[in-house]
């Protein structure tokens, strides 16, 4: 790869961006009695009548410890959404640049580029659901901006080629963003442990699957600080609010029993796994790295009414490319997981 300059990349306005300063980031509690009256908040008590940390520090901070990283790699999101949405704005001028994603994969990043009127430009994955590196950079022109590696890959389930990725890192110039939403079901290492070794690496989690806590919306950006410094000036000043960052802070500190859920739901996917084998109308399912399996049935669309009509609700992936007659089973409790079968073990 040439010298990797994020200075390249980041779009120009950006670039000579002031950022809006708030109150909290002007002064920062030591923890001390003070009187607070620079905000225009209201004075009464209620728990949430101050701005919350525009920073997030807390919880940074104990973030950090987990994945061994620096807080100033960290940039914290409301959902992952946001923080793929800020490296759009941040790196893609509308109309002119382009991104690759790699269908079939987490449909926000296409969702993301339309609404940005960015360029999307779709590589297939190949029958193993594995990248084709050499269409993928046969792609890439002067405008390619980033490339989209969802790994474990949502629907498949699959975890992309080391080798691979490393090839696309290597050979690309510009920002190679891994989500790794999935990871935590995962045995394979996180892209984090590469984290210093490429400049041009993004790294988005969320604490939405493994952490169980899709309702709060908390996303989680892992770059070099040069990338998290532009995108921490063009994010809202408080995105993320007080009760998300407490009740994200409070999960995040009772690890073992995160842990310990996690070891439950892999369990239970090799459980699932071995019975669906038995299920008549099932022609494949495909290996998981993630908290869902993915199949192939005979008809999907038949197959996906069946199961509403017992009360299951799953979700049918037949209309995504490669996933043709397709059905993604999230994995569920061991309770939740007998109704699945058992339902699918009696419909004809």
């Amino acid at each position: 790869m040439k010298e990797f300059n994020i200075n390249n990349l980041v779009r120009s306005n950006v670039a000579g961006l002031k950022p809006y300063s708030s109150a909290r980031d002007e002064y920062q509690s030591t923890g001390s009695e003070m009187v607070f009256l620079d905000a225009n908040e209201n004075p009464f008590q209620t728990d949430v009548n101050r701005y919350p940390d525009p920073q997030q520090r807390s919880l940074k901070t104990e973030l950090a410890k987990i994945k061994n990283v620096f807080t100033e790699h960290i940039l914290l999101g409301n959902g992952s959404d946001e923080v793929l949405d800020l490296l759009f704005r941040a790196f893609c001028e509308p109309g002119k640049d382009n991104v690759i994603t790699l269908p079939p994969t987490y449909g926000m990043y296409k969702v993301l580029a339309n609404i940005n009127n960015i360029e999307n430009r779709e590589v297939l994955l190949n029958s193993d659901f594995e990248p084709n590196v050499e269409e993928i950079l046969d792609s890439v022109d002067q405008n390619t901006k980033m490339i989209f590696l969802c790994s474990p890959n949502n629907p498949t389930g699959n975890s992309f080629s080391e080798e691979k990725i490393i090839y696309i890192l290597e050979n690309f110039n510009g920002l190679v963003v891994i989500d790794e939403a999935y990871i935590d079901f995962s045995n394979k290492e996180s892209w984090l442990n590469k984290l210093k070794e490429y400049p041009n690496l993004v790294i988005t989690q969320t604490l939405s699957k493994a952490f169980g806590m899709a309702g709060i919306r908390l996303g989680i950006c892992y770059a070099s600080v040069e990338i998290i410094q532009i995108l921490n000036k063009i994010k809202p000043p408080y995105n993320v609010n007080e009760l998300t960052q407490l009740r994200a802070l409070d999960r995040v500190l009772n690890k073992e029993e995160v842990d310990s859920e996690i070891a439950d739901l892999l369990k239970q996917r090799v459980i699932l796994s071995e019975a669906l084998v038995e299920v008549n109308f099932i022609e494949n399912i495909y290996p998981s790295d993630a908290n869902f399996i993915l199949v192939k049935v005979d008809d999907a669309t038949k197959r996906y009414d069946q199961l509403l009509e017992k009360g299951i609700v799953i979700r049918n992936r037949t209309t995504q490319p490669l996933c043709e007659n397709t059905l993604r089973f999230t994995i569920g409790t061991g309770e939740e997981n007998k109704k699945l079968i058992e339902a699918l073990k009696n419909i004809e």
